[in-house]
């Protein structure tokens, strides 16, 4: 008996250190981690929207109920956390002499939610009850300190995404985000854009991956989305390395590695598989030369400067888009992003 009362006591250890890891590598780390008892969490809800979402109809309705997606998946983190290291303490107090389950549940429940009503007999037992009602407090405390930040990083995220309409239209477009600043501010104006949107990229790649949960908070508007606007800014500095007849500007290169590692690094998280080297035309993208060479015509009607080689232009822009055409489309039906040009509106190529 003392055999398994030792076992049950080491695996209630095990099972509350893997509750605490769980915790830190999701509400404290600073990087990208992903932990098992948090991906659980959230595949679990997801399965339940999913089933929900064989009823919708149309994109404004899956939009309103995976708008939930994301803080009830966060909800149900604290309850999960809380119950394994209930259970984990439930083990250790059985092991340290309680006699039987109910009694153990019952006071590692009283110690959790320091309600006080049940506890050990012996010094031991107290001490255990002592160290699982400071765990709940930690963990409350943490979770109290999380939220503000996770909603600080989703409003800077949303400021640029809003703005963005302004700028490239509704749904977003990379051949209105051209045009707009072709007639009204010039496309040297467009310098600093990339210098903003570098910034952004940083930002949201750090986000993302050490708060995972925000890569499915849905903006509060139903047209945007943080994967659609990347997708248009991404598209729109390689049409103006690739097709704009202007002088040459390392700013927009810059912007795009910045974009294509954040999405790249994000897509890693939801182990997404792309080649992390890809050269076209080895590794295809999902635009077809149609489509761009409607581009291309669109941009010449409007009175842009395009350049002249349009072979060479339509091989410069795949060349760019290859880098984040996987991740950027994986990451569209993964948000279930609204549908915008060259972004949510196809399905990724294979080899």
């Amino acid at each position: 008996m003392l055999v398994f009362r030792v076992a049950a006591f080491v695996l209630g250890l095990v099972i509350t250190l893997a509750a605490f890891r769980s915790v830190i590598r999701t509400l404290v780390l600073p990087r990208s981690a992903p932990d098992p008892l948090t991906g659980i969490v959230f595949r679990s809800v997801r399965r339940i929207f999913d089933l929900r979402l064989r009823w919708s109809r149309g994109y404004s309705t899956r939009d309103r109920v995976m708008a939930y997606y994301a803080p009830i998946s966060l909800m149900f983190l604290p309850i999960a956390w809380l119950s394994v290291v209930l259970i984990g303490f439930m083990f250790m107090f059985w092991g340290s002499g309680i006699e039987n389950w109910g009694e153990a549940f019952t006071i590692s429940g009283s110690s959790l939610l320091t309600l006080g009503f049940a506890k050990g007999d012996t010094l031991f037992q107290t001490i255990l009850a002592f160290f699982e009602a400071a765990l709940g407090l930690i963990l409350v405390a943490l979770l109290i300190a999380f939220l503000p930040t996770m909603y600080n990083a989703f409003e800077q995220r949303e400021t640029a995404v809003t703005l963005l309409e302004v700028r490239a239209g509704k749904p977003p477009s990379a051949v209105e985000m051209l045009l707009r600043y072709h007639r009204n501010q010039g496309l040297e104006s467009l310098h600093e854009s990339w210098r903003a949107w570098e910034v952004w990229f940083a930002e949201i790649e750090e986000s993302h991956t050490s708060l995972a949960a925000l890569v499915f908070f849905r903006s509060p508007q139903p047209h945007h989305s943080w994967v659609t606007a990347s997708g248009t800014v991404l598209d729109a500095a390689a049409l103006s390395l690739s097709t704009i007849d202007i002088s040459w500007d390392a700013q927009a290169a810059l912007c795009i590695r910045a974009g294509f590692l954040a999405l790249r690094r994000i897509a890693d998280f939801f182990r997404v598989e792309y080649n992390d080297n890809p050269i076209y035309p080895v590794d295809p993208i999902s635009i077809t030369r149609e489509e761009f060479d409607t581009v291309y015509d669109r941009l010449s009607a409007a009175g842009m400067p395009v350049k002249a080689d349009r072979e060479r232009a339509w091989q410069d822009f795949a060349g760019w888009r290859v880098n984040y055409d996987t991740p950027l489309l994986a990451l569209s039906r993964l948000t279930m992003a609204p549908e915008a040009p060259w972004t949510s509106d196809r399905e990724p190529v294979t080899n």
